[in-house]
Order: structure tokens, then sequence, then C-alpha cells
């Protein structure tokens, strides 16, 4: 059964006689707002039925549907940071600050925790087959069966809040503060490593040729071959959490500290937007060639694949999470205590057809490249 907008909402739409991003000079419709228990750091993810799944800093898993209803809240132990993935069945696998892994069905039910040694910020990637890969504060990497049991576990020299990214020969990518990159076979051996000198945070894109693009807090954007070695590095300075994205022609977007970022399939810096303040979130790339940052200090930006400005959006509270753009072109974020459905006024966003054009990659926030879109 839906549960009807909180009081709350009716009374802040009475108060600002608007929603507050609904503004015509914007560029930008906010479709609805909907108010939710708590802070939102997570990135929200999409099922193929449209429902929308959100974490929040109180430990609630919120289901809403395409049309801003409350379907379902779910409450792990403690804080969700781990971005949900749904996988091919539905259900909704996210990690949490109460030491677990959790599978949730799409009713809301229950279905396995899987406990680890420390806090699960790692957002899971889901392979074709179903298995369930996550890294952990415990400084370990895991592979659970669709069941909930653990396949394998890989220890690295560290802490890891990366979140894994899945090839399409089935290779899993990761980082760690132990300032290794990883490549794990599918059975939990390792294919190669790459250091670098910084804790690695963001996670990984992968490109339709194999290349795989991060981040390290040692300032550089990388760029490896499938075999490990490095295609190029850019020195940007950048030290937080943003992880690549790419668009069509191969062209990469993060987030660098203040900035936000383009670089060239070469390595070679396109242009850069100055925000004011640190930026951790993932920009989204639209099929039209717009890009659209969070940038924490409530505001969503769009702009051109040249950089230039289409249009910035005041929402209503700060930006913690990556915008995650739907089937249908709504661009979903989660701002403060609220998740946002949001629509350019003369453009639709479909989501462009590259192997990686958004955290966590798709919809889905499957962690698996997109290939032959």
């Amino acid at each position: 059964m839906k549960l009807p907008l909180p009081a709350v909402f009716v009374l802040c739409i009475f108060l600002f006689a608007a929603p507050p991003v609904c503004r015509a000079q914007s560029g930008a419709t906010n479709l609805w707002a909907l108010p939710l228990p708590h802070q939102c750091g997570a990135s929200p993810a999409i099922a193929a039925d449209g429902t929308v799944y959100q974490g929040t800093s109180d430990g609630s898993l919120v289901a809403v549907t395409p049309d801003g209803w409350i379907k379902w809240v779910f409450k792990a132990g403690r804080e969700i940071k781990s971005s949900p993935a749904v996988a091919d069945d539905g259900t909704i696998c996210f990690g949490s600050r109460d030491w677990k892994c959790y599978a949730v069905t799409p009713a809301g039910k229950l279905k396995w925790t899987f406990p680890t040694g420390a806090w699960v910020d790692s957002s899971p990637a889901i392979g074709a087959d179903g298995t369930i890969y996550f890294g952990s504060w415990d400084k370990k990497f895991y592979a659970l069966n669709p069941d909930g049991s653990q396949k394998w576990v890989f220890a690295t020299g560290n802490v890891i809040v990366s979140s894994p990214a899945i090839a399409a020969d089935g290779t899993i990518y990761f980082g760690s503060h132990d300032k290794k990159f990883y490549a794990l076979k599918p059975d939990g051996t390792v294919r190669w490593t790459f250091s670098t000198d910084g804790p690695i945070t963001s996670s990984p894109a992968i490109n339709s040729d194999g290349s795989i693009y991060f981040t390290s807090t040692d300032g550089n954007l990388y760029a490896l071959r499938a075999d490990g070695t490095e295609r190029w590095r850019l020195r940007t300075g950048g030290m937080t959490e943003s992880s690549p994205v790419l668009d069509g022609s191969g062209n990469i977007y993060l987030s660098v500290n203040q900035q936000a970022y383009s670089v060239s399939k070469d390595g070679k810096k396109r242009w850069e937007r100055f925000s004011a303040i640190l930026v951790d979130t993932t920009p989204a790339v639209a099929a039209d060639g717009a890009v659209y940052f969070s940038i924490p200090w409530r505001q969503l930006w769009a702009a051109k694949d040249d950089g230039t400005e289409l249009w910035s959006d005041e929402m209503p509270t700060e930006l913690y999470a990556s915008p995650t753009i739907a089937p249908n072109g709504t661009i979903y974020v989660a701002t403060g205590a609220w998740i946002n459905a949001v629509s350019p006024t003369n453009h639709l966003p479909l989501l462009a057809k590259s192997p990686w054009p958004m955290f966590r990659a798709n919809p889905q926030h499957t962690g698996r490249v997109l290939l032959n879109r």
C-alpha cells in the first residue's frame, strides 16, 4: 500500500508556495520532492519497474514510486552510506555501518544478512551470475552467492571503501587504502595489482576497449589497460572520492576537489569549472551530451560536453550524493533528507550510450560495464 506524503511536505509546499527548485529561469522542473527519515549520503538506485531505492544515515532503506510515494521502509542497524544495487531478480543489496551486507526483497522483506568485521561503505556490484561483490573497513573484499553464503574472501592491506566495477570478462576492479588498485579473477585470485602513492577511495570506470579509469588521493587520474599496464596518468591534484564517468566519445568527467572536470580519452585536460566547495560526488552523462554534477551547496549543475553551463538549479538542501538518470530521463538526486525528481525543461536526458555514464554504470547500480549500447 502506498503511504501518503508526510504532512511536513505539505507544510513545506504551503510555506514556499512552490518547490524550491521549480524556477522557470533554471532550465529544469522539480517533478516532486519527498522528505525522508534522515540525511542521505548514498546515490539512489532504480529498479526495472521504476522503483527508486534510497539509503539514509539513520539506517533506513526507502522504496519510492516513480511519482514520489513511499512504498515501504526497511530498517538496518546503522547508517547506510553504501548505495544500493538491484539484482536481475529485483533483490536490493546494500552495505551498512552495522558491519553487515543486506539483501532485501522488492516487497521490503529481509532476505539475508552477511556479517563482516567493520563498516560496509563500499557499494555492492552484482555480476551477471548474481554474485555480489563489496569491500569493508575490515580490509577484506567479499564475494557472496545470491543466497548470501560466502563464495570467497580476499584480504588487502587496509580499509576498502572503493566500490567495485565488473568488466565484460568478469574481472573485478577496486581500490584500497593500502594504495593499490586490484584486478581479481571471478574465482578471487589476483590477476594483477597496480601501486599508487595514496589511498584509493574512488570507484573505477571501464571503457569498451577494456581500459580502466580511477583516481588516487595521490592527486592523479589513472588510465590502465586491461592487462594492468599504464596508458597514461594526469596530475589533477584531486583528493576527493568522486569517480570518473565516460561519454559516448570516451571523454572523462569527474569532480576534482572544488572543480567540475573533464579529460579527453588520451589524458589531456579539456576544461574545469570552479564550484567553491569540495565535491565528492560523481557526475552523470546524458545522451545529448549534457553532464550533471551534484554540488554540495544546494546546486544541481548541468553543463554541455564542452563545459558551457546549461543551467544551475538550487535544491532544497545540500547535495552529498551522485545523481542517477532513470531510463525515462528523470534525474533523481538526494539532497539532505530529501529525494528529488528533476526533469530538464527543454530536453530529455536519456542516459548516454557509454560503457560507464554514471556512478555504478547503470540505473540499477550493478557496477557492470555496459557494452553494445
